[in-house]
């Protein structure tokens, strides 16, 4: 089912605010009935990438949509050694605190996990930290880290040498300061998305809105600096190594930035129960292709027990 942005709108209920470690977590939340599914996004997100998934999961599910710190209307504190209300380190090991917590302190309880791109090593790592909130998890082209530091060997080498070169330049202010404003304008946003999915109409003046708006809170470029010089912690491979929970994985198979032939190599880890192709789809299925991966996430969440 397709549903217009205006029956969207009016179906959601306003958002919420969780304080967590001091600093005030934005979230949505629909459903009174049934298990609880956690919804979290990718990279510059935020929970409105889930829009047009919430009012039908909601209908079988208890329904979160939280946007990590650093990341749509979240607290985005000064990256460093944390400090309550003041700063935060931004990791996975991070985001997967926060997860577990807000499962805990907000749900209630354990919950089905879902992810999208980075989202994925986020809800992976809560599940590893606290194998107690972790009913199962479902990963929408999670992200490889394809420029991590224990994976650059393997890229072409201007790729290899280029991606620490362009790290070392966004550490200078000046320079930062001029990519990002380059970065957040509504055609350059537009221009990656089309990038990203497969489908042209799905990018939508709505969705450039949606991404556009967080980038101009303070804090923002702060947390892109320090997302961008981030090339060290979990790889997917080491989370899934370890996962106390059963999984599935849905890709687009035609996502540009992570290959799906990439992908099906983590449909090895025997707690995999499932690798699901979505053929001609990109890099975030769940709002380019609602009416494919909805259903499919309704069966896997009645198929296990809650």
């Amino acid at each position: 089912m397709t549903l217009s942005s205006t029956t969207i709108s009016n179906a959601l209920n306003p958002t919420q605010t969780w304080i967590w470690q001091g600093f005030p977590i934005c979230y949505q939340t629909q459903g009174n009935e049934g298990p609880a599914v956690v919804l979290v996004h990718g990279f510059g997100a935020s929970w409105w990438h889930w829009r047009k998934n919430i009012p039908v999961l909601e209908k079988t599910c208890r329904v979160y949509a939280i946007d990590l710190i650093g990341f749509g209307s979240s607290a985005k504190p000064i990256p460093g050694p944390f400090k309550a209300g003041e700063q935060i380190q931004y990791s996975f090991e991070t985001w997967g605190q926060q997860i577990v917590d807000f499962c805990r302190e907000v749900v209630g309880g354990p919950a089905f996990l879902v992810g999208n791109s980075v989202g994925c090593l986020a809800v992976m790592q809560a599940a590893v930290l606290a194998p107690d909130i972790a009913l199962s998890v479902a990963l929408l082209n999670c992200s490889l880290r394809l420029l991590h530091d224990r994976k650059r060997g393997g890229l072409p080498w201007y790729r290899r040498l280029g991606a620490p070169l362009i790290q070392r330049l966004l550490s200078v202010k000046p320079i930062s300061q001029f990519f990002f404003s380059q970065l957040a304008q509504p055609k350059t946003v537009r221009k990656i998305l089309m990038q990203a999915y497969a489908h042209p109409e799905a990018v939508t003046d709505e969705l450039v809105d949606i991404l556009m708006a967080p980038a101009r809170d303070p804090g923002a470029l702060a947390v892109f600096v320090a997302f961008t010089a981030y090339s060290q912690g979990p790889l997917p491979e080491d989370l899934l190594a370890v996962l106390p929970c059963p999984a599935i994985i849905l890709w687009g198979t035609a996502d540009p930035w992570e290959p799906v032939a990439l992908g099906r190599e983590l449909a090895n880890f025997p707690q995999v129960q499932k690798f699901i192709p979505l053929e001609g789809v990109g890099h975030c299925p769940q709002d380019e292709a609602p009416e494919v991966v909805n259903p499919i996430l309704q069966d896997w969440i009645l198929q296990l027990p809650h």
